[in-house]
């Protein structure tokens, strides 16, 4: 199975839980394919730590509309704006609309992961209103539920609705706690499961 992992990330919390799915992915005898999304913010209004988050992704390929439709999987990642994905991967989702004419990704297994500063500061909102780009898309959404047991001991980031981050919102800190790694990880595994069986 050959999951696409697209996703943007400001600080690199978002590229970090990215990279534990994709570890996830491997790990389930899966292929992760790891994209990231282009930049909208001018360089200008970067801070420090922006700019070497965005430098330590610059081994990442920026993500093809067109390549959607060639993963049997794909898992889409961004951190909260206002309880809502960022506009980098808005800008990219609202490209695929001759995929959504053409019926390219119906059935596709979609997933989700996201991150915020605060406990209550959208991880849930988030994911679910990136879900929204899926159902248009008749994709087959696959959300994590209560399948670890780290979904009910985490004291930061991630939970039935996929892996998330809790994270300062200055980016002075992006380290994933160990539930969070292991929240991320058990996702990719599932998703290749889920994928096989919708494959098979």
């Amino acid at each position: 199975m050959n999951i696409g992992i697209i996703y943007y990330s400001t600080y690199g919390s978002t590229h970090a839980l990215a990279r534990e799915i994709a570890e996830g992915i491997t790990g389930a005898n899966g292929e992760a394919s790891l994209r990231r999304v282009e930049e909208l913010m001018p360089d200008d209004a970067m801070d420090e730590n922006a700019r070497a988050a965005a430098d330590a992704q610059s081994d990442v390929p920026l993500a093809d509309v067109e390549e959607l439709a060639d993963f049997d999987g794909v898992i889409f990642g961004s951190p909260t704006r206002f309880g809502n994905r960022a506009a980098q991967l808005s800008q990219f989702l609202d490209q695929t609309g001759p995929l959504w004419q053409s019926g390219a990704l119906a059935g596709t297994p979609a997933g989700f992961f996201t991150g915020a500063s605060t406990v209550h500061g959208g991880h849930e909102s988030t994911i679910l209103t990136m879900s929204t780009f899926a159902m248009h898309h008749a994709m087959v959404i696959v959300p994590l539920g209560y399948t670890l047991d780290e979904i009910g001991s985490t004291r930061t980031g991630g939970g039935p609705y996929g892996p998330t981050h809790l994270t300062p919102s200055d980016g002075s800190k992006t380290e994933l706690s160990d539930d969070e790694r292991q929240i991320a990880r058990g996702y990719g595994r599932r998703f290749v499961d889920i994928t096989a069986k919708l494959a098979g």
